[in-house]
């Protein structure tokens, strides 16, 4: 199973770049393999520079989405869209990779929203959080004042509380950057300690402290050439030497000689001969200057010129810019400490002192032990984009017997866009047309609608063939014919689709009935059943049954939880199933307690393979701390994923009141049980309900061949 380490900002200027990339170095010298991730590029540019320096050390680096495409679809209000996109890539980058490092967007002020989305992409990929702050900013001698580390402390507190996560994971660690030289670090951890409880009670464990090193910053003198615009008047070793220090000709050249030190860039009018000679005694003398820079668009004296020629065309680069000495200096000091993206050895000095000064000790218990408790989330945009891909691949025919409905009409449009499936609009042509019109719809030329009025007459008798051990004569067939559902249906008995969609306006018997008539149910299954699939703000959890059985008894509710519990594996929700009560474990009696003991013993014995308790309260199986208390030692209490409700009363009304108060969608109810996919809508459901809906039969569509298959050999 592939870890993710998210790599989020505390605040601007926290240099995320070289620590996102220096942590990746730091985990590969433990052998394992990295990919790396920038989901979101930061800049509008062509080239992201995070995904450009991670190739240069990393075989797997997808490309990030470009920062206009996101921030459009943020505009729109499609951040699920978003996300989708995101773990798209994210599960190309965990391809073979034993551990991925995910960059998020730097914060400034042209993305005001990147702090809440990093937290939130952070969530949607399981990922758990190596934080980065930034203790530049000293307001004393000794180093940061005790304002600025309190202030500091909080900031981090509310941004590890975005982080973190009910099951208690989300955060893995805290590196400290720009140290300033000469800190009382001792006393500025405990203040921050003071500020962030997380960070005192170890929650977020200090992974490393790296100070200011201003070697790490010197450009290339060609760098400042650039930026300049500078006139080279002699290049020396101008993509070579480095600018460590910056000397303005202020004074005369006795008062500037002892700054003349290797890495210094001196920069002085042309016509300020007494510094041009210095700089070239210094050359000569062997101290290797990062270079002489003039201003003012001046040159030496021909004769001083002459006399330095030595100096002035050997390896020491000189540079000339038309600005003033005063207006040049200000531009170096404003100069960005970015690493230009074709300056590799700076790169590698930078990633290989960051790797140095990270401890990656405390990351190794989330590569194993209580992390994989929570390992195998499924967060809702993973679903979604786990649903598309393998309906895609399936590519499967489903019949939508609402065929003029309008929100089926933009379903069906979308997962002919997004290759979901291959869609049938059951319903007359033309008025299909009328509604596309008045709903703005574009119908694509291929997608398929049957005018029910023209095929009805086929299925008469296959109809009766099916049905003739209960009496039904072909005008029956042709009378139940006229149901677009029972059309369908047929359709899909006869193998001329592979699943059906129903309920926008149908009720659930509606769409049951027919299928239980002339689907009828898999081999070994004793009842059918429905779940739905609860995309909570965290991960997705099952809900069964919600929709179709009353008053299940024990045996009954077994097979719903195990019915339920093999769908949740085959949607890739690691099934721990809860059998829900009023009570949990023995605190309480009564008949309806007992069924719920007598159905979680039956699911033991019938499938020791699942990791399955009862009775739980809803609280105990949700919430770790409530399930500790109640359920000490259950593998199940705190992290279920898949809940069993003791009847359709407690089941229906539980699954709508988290749907409409929380905001929550429930994707379903999708049918179990069933020989061949039919599944119900919510007569609510909206149009990514009905997509969804549709993704999901063409899943199921693939498992029952699947199952048929096996079955047969």
């Amino acid at each position: 199973m592939t870890t993710t380490f998210f790599v989020g900002p505390v605040g601007q200027d926290v240099g995320l770049t070289s620590l996102a990339l220096g942590l990746a170095r730091a985990l590969a010298r433990s052998g394992a393999s990295i990919a790396f991730l920038k989901p979101i590029a930061q800049d509008h540019g062509a080239l992201d520079r995070s995904t450009v320096f991670a190739r240069t050390f990393l075989h797997t680096v997808p490309d990030p989405l470009p920062r206009a495409h996101a921030e459009m679809l943020l505009g729109r209000e499609d951040s699920d869209d978003l996300l989708e996109e995101i773990v798209a890539l994210a599960e190309q980058a965990r391809s073979g990779a034993d551990i991925v490092v995910v960059e998020g967007l730097n914060l400034s002020g042209g993305n005001s929203y990147a702090g809440g989305l990093n937290a939130l992409i952070s969530r949607t990929l399981g990922a758990e959080a190596v934080l980065v702050a930034s203790m530049r900013g000293a307001e004393s001698g000794s180093g940061l004042g005790s304002t600025g580390v309190g202030a500091l402390g909080d900031s981090l507190e509310i941004t590890a509380r975005d982080y973190d996560r009910s099951d208690g994971g989300g955060l893995a660690g805290l590196i400290l950057n720009h140290v300033p030289l000469g800190t009382d670090f001792g006393a500025a951890l405990a203040e921050l300690r003071r500020h962030a409880p997380s960070l005192a009670g170890g929650k977020l464990p200090l992974l490393g402290v790296v100070g200011e090193q201003t070697e790490l910053y010197a450009p290339r003198t060609t760098d400042v050439a650039r930026i300049l615009g500078a006139t080279v008047l002699n290049e020396g070793e101008l993509s070579t030497r480095r600018v460590l220090s910056t000397v303005v000709s202020a004074r005369s050249a006795p008062y500037v000689a002892d700054l003349l030190k290797p890495g210094a860039l001196v920069v002085a009018p042309g016509d300020r001969e007494d510094i041009v000679m210095a700089a070239s005694l210094a050359h000569l003398s062997g101290v290797p200057l990062a270079g002489l820079l003039l201003t003012a668009g001046s040159a030496p004296d021909d004769s001083i010129a002459r006399l330095c020629r030595s100096a002035l065309s050997g390896s020491m680069p000189v540079l000339q810019v038309a600005a003033n000495t005063y207006t040049t200096a200000g531009r170096l000091t404003q100069m960005e400490r970015k690493i230009p993206l074709d300056d590799l050895e700076r790169l590698e000095r930078t990633l290989e002192f960051m790797a140095d000064r990270l401890d990656i000790q405390p990351l190794r218990g989330l590569l194993s032990g209580a992390a994989a408790l929570r390992e195998r989330r499924m967060t809702p945009p993973a679903f979604r984009h786990y649903l598309v891909e393998q309906s895609r691949a399936a590519a499967k025919r489903v019949v939508l017997p609402e065929g003029d409905e309008p929100r089926t009409i933009k379903a069906a449009v979308i997962c002919h866009e997004k290759g979901i499936a291959r869609c049938v609009l059951l319903a007359s042509p033309e008025r299909v047309r009328v509604v596309a019109e008045a709903q703005g719809v574009m119908l694509p030329p291929e997608l398929e609608i049957l005018d029910p009025e023209a095929v009805r007459g086929r299925y008469v008798a296959p109809m009766v063939e099916q049905r003739r051990s209960k009496g039904l004569t072909e005008p029956m067939a042709e009378a139940q014919l006229e149901d677009n559902v029972v059309l369908g249906t047929m359709m899909l008995s006869l193998g001329e689709v592979d699943g059906l969609v129903s309920g926008a306006v149908h009720t659930t018997a509606n769409t049951v009935r027919p299928a239980l008539q002339l689907i009828k149910t898999a081999p070994g299954a004793a009842l059918v059943s429905s779940i739905f699939f609860m995309l909570m703000p965290e991960q997705v959890l099952v809900y069964g049954d919600a929709a179709i059985n009353p008053n299940p008894n024990a045996q009954e509710l077994a097979d719903i939880a195990i019915q339920s519990a093999d769908s949740a594996a085959a949607f890739g929700i690691e099934p721990r199933v809860a059998m829900l009560s009023y009570s949990t474990g023995t605190s309480g009696s009564g008949e309806d307690v007992e069924k719920v003991v007598e159905a979680t013993r039956l699911v033991r014995e019938r499938r020791p393979d699942l990791n399955v308790d009862g009775p739980l309260q809803y609280d105990a199986a949700s919430v770790l701390s409530v399930g500790a208390q109640k359920a000490p030692g259950s593998k199940v209490a705190g992290r279920a994923t898949v809940f069993i409700f003791p009847d359709l009363n407690t089941g229906n009304t539980t699954y709508k009141a988290v749907q409409r108060s929380a905001g929550v969608v429930a994707v379903g109810p999708m049918l179990q049980g069933l020989r061949k996919p039919v599944n119900d809508l919510s007569r609510g459901a909206l149009v990514d309900d009905i997509v969804y809906t549709i993704a999901l039969t063409a899943i199921q569509a693939t498992q029952v061949e699947a199952a048929t298959a096996a079955e047969s050999r």
